[in-house]
C-alpha cells in the first residue's frame, strides 16, 4: 500500500499531525540535512505501521511512501 506523507522537519517532537485516506502529514524532530529526517521518517513510521520504504521524494518534503505487509 502507498500513501502520501507531507514532513515538516525541525519540529519539537516526532508525531502524526493529521491522516486522511491515504494522505499523512507527519512531523519530525530530525534536521533536514544529511538525511537525517527521511532515517527518522521511517524509524517513527516502522513502529507504528509496520515496515515502511521512501518510493519517492528523497530530497523534497512531500514523499510517497510504501507500506510493506509482514509475511
Amino acid at each position: 500500500m502507498r500513501i502520501r506523507v507531507s514532513v515538516k522537519p525541525n519540529s519539537k517532537r516526532n508525531e502524526i499531525l493529521s491522516q486522511d485516506g491515504d494522505k499523512m502529514k507527519v512531523a519530525i524532530a530530525a534536521p533536514p540535512d544529511k538525511n537525517k529526517a527521511n532515517l527518522e521518517l521511517i524509524k517513527f513510521l516502522s513502529k507504528k505501521m509496520g515496515r515502511v520504504k521512501i518510493i519517492s521524494g528523497f530530497t523534497s518534503r512531500e514523499k510517497i511512501l510504501e507500506l510493506q505487509e509482514d509475511s
